[in-house]
């Protein structure tokens, strides 16, 4: 390929492709496993606590984040340091979103049978349902795999973390329909930057995407 301006616009464009093509892959293929997860999430007395290593830890904090601000509590705990103590912070009122690619994380495999040794239930979200992680897993969130070449020699985590993204926001949103959580709630406790300058607004009141 050549490297002048033309070319490298080009690859660009390639890598947008995948990525939007990765995304795509998750309509009528996810649906049923968000709404799965989500009445878990409902049903859980105490928190939800995400977890993950690397790319997919990085989208495992984010999860809890974007959960946390559409009214489902929820914290990220690495899995490393799950296993250095941070553990002991998971009680078996909490649900574990779990999240990983391949399944082929060891600490993340050996962090989900202590947990659900210990009566903790744990969801594996990954492309890998037959995966040592997935099997240790109380349930499984499986995602479609990634098309081919979307992750750049199938190894960096690009158009993947994209798509467990799109999963993890499907969940946000369907839980907090069901919550009854409105975008006044939303503003409430989220007074600073752009969410905040806005304020409320006519109609943040029946802010919930669906009705059920």
């Amino acid at each position: 390929m050549s490297m002048d301006d033309a070319g490298l616009a080009t690859l660009a464009g390639t890598v947008l492709s995948r990525e939007s093509a990765a995304v795509a892959a998750l309509v009528n293929e996810v649906e049923s496993s968000v709404v799965t997860v989500a009445r878990r999430m409902l049903d859980v007395t105490g928190k939800v606590v995400t977890t993950g290593s690397g790319t997919s830890g990085i989208m495992a904090e984010r999860l809890a984040h974007l959960l946390s601000v559409c009214g489902t509590p929820a914290v990220y705990l690495p899995a490393m340091d799950a296993l250095h103590g941070g553990m002991g912070a998971i009680t078996t009122d909490d649900l574990v979103l779990a999240v990983s690619k391949t399944g082929r994380s060891h600490e993340l495999t050996r962090l989900t049978e202590r947990l659900v040794g210990r009566g903790v239930t744990v969801v594996a979200v990954t492309e890998s349902p037959a995966s040592p992680f997935a099997d240790a897993a109380s349930l499984v969130a499986a995602l479609p795999p990634t098309p081919a070449e979307a992750d750049p020699g199938d190894m960096i985590a690009m158009a993947s973390t994209l798509a467990v993204g799109a999963w993890g926001d499907a969940l946000a949103v369907v839980a907090m329909a069901m919550r009854g959580h409105t975008l006044r709630d939303v503003v409430d406790s989220h007074p600073a930057g752009g969410v905040g300058s806005r304020g409320h607004r006519p109609g943040d009141e029946s802010a919930p995407v669906v009705r059920l």
